[in-house]
């Protein structure tokens, strides 16, 4: 079953008396897949149009449109304003707008190149008060949901702002804990460098000093050597 869709848009047309003035409307749609229902109130009286899927079929086929499609069109420029296309709302009888009278709702749309236009006929409501109060409700219902999803998408916009803002918050306190991490590493890898410099400085100097007592030690002997040698030679000579 194809989903009913529903729109309410608020036109500035021309008034018949004076067509530098303009008037407000609401035009209410209610859009089935190849049918739809217009409730239109300037706030005092109101109109109906029920286009009917044998109306559509034959309104299409007149467009070279399948029905469909008709109504689709005809949602997009009632359903929201397009700009470049012109509203009209008047007396679909001799041109002057008077109440009970059956009122001529038009709007235009380029195709290839050319300007069209189409028209469809509305009925007085039988109604004016329950007409335009049932699109009063609508626009009011219509409102009360924009503003919960408006909420809805706030608070959603505050989690995620809460959210990024903790995660920068601990990306942060990650990057000085490496930071002082790598510089307590850095740190004590000099203490442990310096320690070992100091130690092989220290091996060297104590090398150093054994290898000098090992000359001096060395030189000592040879000399007792050569001191030894020239006794033995002195005696030799006294005998």
């Amino acid at each position: 079953m194809d989903a009913i869709r529903h729109t309410c848009l608020k036109l500035e047309v021309p008034t018949n008396a004076q067509p530098d003035e303009r008037s407000s409307i609401f035009v209410k749609g209610t859009w089935n897949h190849h049918r739809f229902d217009l409730s239109i109130t300037d706030g005092l009286h109101a109109w109906t149009c029920h286009a009917t899927e044998d109306e559509v079929r034959l309104r299409a086929a007149q467009w070279d449109q399948e029905p469909s499609d008709y109504v689709a069109l005809a949602e997009r420029y009632l359903g929201f304003q397009q700009p470049g296309s012109i509203y009209g709302f008047a007396d679909a009888g001799n041109g002057y707008k008077r109440v009970l009278v059956l009122m001529q709702l038009s709007w235009t749309f380029d195709k290839e190149g050319m300007k069209l236009e189409w028209r469809w006929k509305c009925q007085p409501a039988s109604d004016n008060k329950t007409t335009t109060a049932e699109i009063l409700n609508f626009l009011m219902d219509a409102n009360i949901r924009l503003s919960e999803e408006v909420v809805r998408k706030t608070q959603s916009v505050e989690r995620l702002k809460a959210e990024s803002e903790k995660c920068l918050a601990q990306s942060e306190k990650i990057c000085d804990e490496k930071v002082e991490f790598e510089t307590a590493i850095y740190a004590k890898f000099l203490n442990v460098l310096n320690a070992k410099k100091a130690k092989l400085r220290e091996y060297r100097d104590q090398l150093s000093k054994q290898t000098t007592t090992g000359s001096k030690l060395k030189q000592e002997e040879y000399s007792s050597d050569k001191t030894e040698s020239f006794d033995d030679e002195s005696d030799a000579e006294k005998n």
